[in-house]
């Protein structure tokens, strides 16, 4: 019997269109939506009067569009992050952590599906949903007016645990004429559209908290993709 040398064997596979283990398929893309307790549009004397008193919660949620995590599909299944941080989220010169965070994974996944958006949610925030104290499974709607980000009026809700609803920000709703956006948004977005928050709620366990805080320029509607 011949016995093929590992660079033999090599060649072969690959002569063959095999090369071992297929890697599975990571490529996601949809919109994203957060709201925080801060303004993340606003002039310096309202951030510097907030930092550090506020801006230490917040709600994040992605809708997945199209995409599969690992080789699962994730085709129009949403999952939702809400956070609350030891400091302002976003503040350059002090760390927000420790950050404990509660997980809400759209009811209608799979076991499969579900264990993929733990995944993606957890990468997709970078340190943010690492300590997760609670994880709850609700029907989750996250909409986007006309299917445009850059409308910024979008509508998240969670179960009856976490909901976010904004609009486009207007010329009145500037206070000192001097507004920026003074934060960026807390996972990697393509394109992120600061907006109002015309509602802005957690309601459920874990946290040691709950909160309603609309009435603020502290949200962003965005898109997203990634890929790997």
């Amino acid at each position: 019997m011949k016995v093929l040398t590992g660079t033999a064997l090599a060649a072969l596979l690959m002569s063959t269109g095999v090369s071992g283990a297929s890697v599975p398929s990571t490529q996601v893309q949809g919109e994203y939506i957060e709201a925080r307790t801060a303004d993340v549009y606003t002039g310096p004397c309202f951030a510097n009067g907030e930092v550090g008193l506020v801006g230490d919660l917040a709600v994040m949620g992605w809708r997945i569009e199209k995409g599969s995590w690992n080789g699962v599909n994730l085709d129009g299944l949403s999952v939702v992050g809400v956070l609350k941080a030891s400091h302002t989220l976003g503040d350059g010169f002090q760390s927000a952590y420790p950050v404990k965070s509660v997980l809400i994974v759209d009811e209608r996944a799979g076991a499969e599906q579900r264990n993929a958006l733990k995944e993606f949610a957890r990468r997709m925030s970078g340190d943010l949903l690492q300590e997760v104290v609670r994880v709850e499974y609700q029907p989750i709607s996250f909409t986007v007016k006309d299917d445009n980000v850059h409308t910024a009026t979008a509508t998240l809700k969670a179960g009856n645990l976490a909901s976010i609803e904004t609009r486009a920000l207007k010329s009145g709703d500037q206070i000192c004429h001097n507004e920026e956006v003074w934060y960026t948004p807390l996972t990697k977005v393509d394109h992120a559209m600061p907006a109002f928050t015309l509602a802005h709620s957690f309601k459920g366990e874990g946290l040691g908290t709950t909160w309603s805080n609309p009435g603020k320029r502290s949200a962003f509607v965005a898109d997203f993709h990634f890929e790997k």
